[in-house]
């Protein structure tokens, strides 16, 4: 069952769901997680729709907590990430899971959408291993910061 109260503060464990379509890229955020020596345990979607019924428990019964970061491609098949962050924040068991966006979309209206719908951070994907161990930090850090100091952002 999903949350239906937003509990991060209290948990100090982060737990990861990354919704990327890319096998690659889903193996080197994973892989730069672990050179950073920040261990989140990691559920993976592969597009939109898997993400939504993760989320929803549709499919995954077994869960018994909701993820308490999101790590969001937007161009994915089927329904992408814009929708899936909609869905997210209109839903009152989801809208308090932050949303980092990690993608390789610079353009100025796609970050401005996802702001407007409450992503917590948008990021480029990074091109190399070492910009990838540096977005990895970025994202350790907006966790620490957020179980840290709860009403702190970066």
């Amino acid at each position: 069952m999903v949350q239906s109260e937003y509990d991060q503060k209290n948990q100090t464990e982060p737990y990861v769901l990354i919704v990327e379509d890319s096998p690659v890229d889903f193996e080197i955020i994973s892989r730069a997680f672990r050179k950073i020596e920040f261990q989140p345990k990691i559920h993976h979607c592969e597009d939109g729709d898997q993400a939504l019924d993760f989320l929803s428990n549709k499919q995954n019964a077994y869960i018994a907590e909701a993820p308490t970061l999101v790590l969001l491609d937007l161009n994915l098949p089927g329904t992408d990430g814009r929708t899936v962050l909609s869905s997210m924040k209109s839903q009152e068991e989801l809208k308090q899971i932050p949303v980092i966006v990690l993608s390789t979309s610079n353009n100025d209206n796609d970050v401005e959408f996802c702001f407007s719908m409450g992503a917590d951070k948008y990021l480029r994907k990074p091109i190399s291993a070492d910009e990838y161990a540096e977005t990895a930090k970025i994202i350790r850090d907006f966790w620490n910061t957020r179980t840290n100091n709860y009403n702190t952002y970066q």
